[in-house]
């Protein structure tokens, strides 16, 4: 199979396969984060239980699966598409993946009165937040290159993209809760963050769908999302999942029903407004 073609590569993918392996060996950091009672070291900018380790695990099941698959060739194609910006055809899509985050936690302060000087402003040194930064994206690229970049386009083909999504998400929020759980956060704010997290793959299955199944457009907003918390007032104190999830919630709306439940990929007034000269479809 070396020299093949990338878009050559036979589509043996086993979604469930790849669900059990994820949830199998991330118990293994579920019971670590039980006994050890700690975070993780304080070079980040906010606490993180041990458990939350396990976003190595569908990096490892997914690469386990693709190699038994499609050998080592196929492994050096998934890592490849971890970075494959050039899929991304209309820089405009740039914007929501680099600033909807950002805005969101913005009008989350702006509704709670936190702007501009309301609470407390204690942000961490500059340095902790460049190392926060790079964990967040290599954290993202460990998730994202079995969730998104394994399995859901098999889901896809099975359902829709929004199916697909609303499927991915729920097992994505479950598989969070565990490490919300270590971190002693109350039920109101496990429910709300794990609302958040479902409807946030709708968002992530947006932008890979219209950035031409990008891998690294998914990758990028994913680790924007945990970047725009670290940069609140007081570094993330002022995080509320409940504003933030009724945003959210009210922006997927808005993309499925533009957008289109099928791909989340046909805008559907290219022809006549002014988001189709900006090229917002899919590429």
């Amino acid at each position: 199979m070396e020299g093949q073609p990338l878009n050559k590569i036979p589509n043996r993918k086993s979604p469930v396969t790849f669900l059990v392996l994820v949830f199998l060996m991330s118990s293994i950091f579920w019971f670590l984060g039980a006994v050890a009672q700690g975070s993780l070291p304080k070079e980040t900018a906010i606490d993180l239980p041990i458990s939350s380790l396990m976003a190595v695990c569908p990096m490892i099941a997914a690469l386990i699966l693709v190699h038994r698959e499609n050998g080592s060739f196929g492994v050096k194609v998934q890592f490849k598409k971890c970075f494959d910006y050039r899929r991304i055809k209309s820089k405009v899509w740039y914007i929501p993946i680099l600033f909807l985050m950002p805005l969101i936690m913005v009008m989350v302060n702006i509704f709670k009165g936190n702007l501009p000087a309301a609470v407390p402003v204690s942000q961490p040194p500059v340095l902790m937040v460049l190392i926060s930064c790079v964990l967040f994206f290599i954290a993202a690229l460990t998730e994202e290159i079995g969730w998104q970049g394994y399995a859901f386009d098999p889901l896809q083909a099975r359902w829709n993209a929004l199916i697909a999504s609303l499927v991915l998400g729920f097992l994505w929020a479950i598989w969070h809760s565990i490490p919300f759980l270590q971190m002693h956060q109350s039920t109101s704010w496990i429910v709300w963050q794990s609302t958040n997290i479902l409807v946030t793959r709708i968002i992530i299955v947006w932008l890979y769908n219209n950035t031409g199944k990008s891998l690294f457009a998914a990758i990028l907003y994913h680790s924007m999302y945990n970047v725009s918390t670290i940069l609140l007032p007081s570094f993330g104190l002022t995080y509320d999942p409940m504003v933030t999830t009724i945003i959210l919630v009210g922006i997927a709306l808005v993309v499925i029903v533009l957008w289109g439940p099928k791909t989340l990929a046909s805008y559907r007034h290219t022809r006549t407004s002014i988001w189709g000269k900006f090229s917002f479809h899919s590429n």
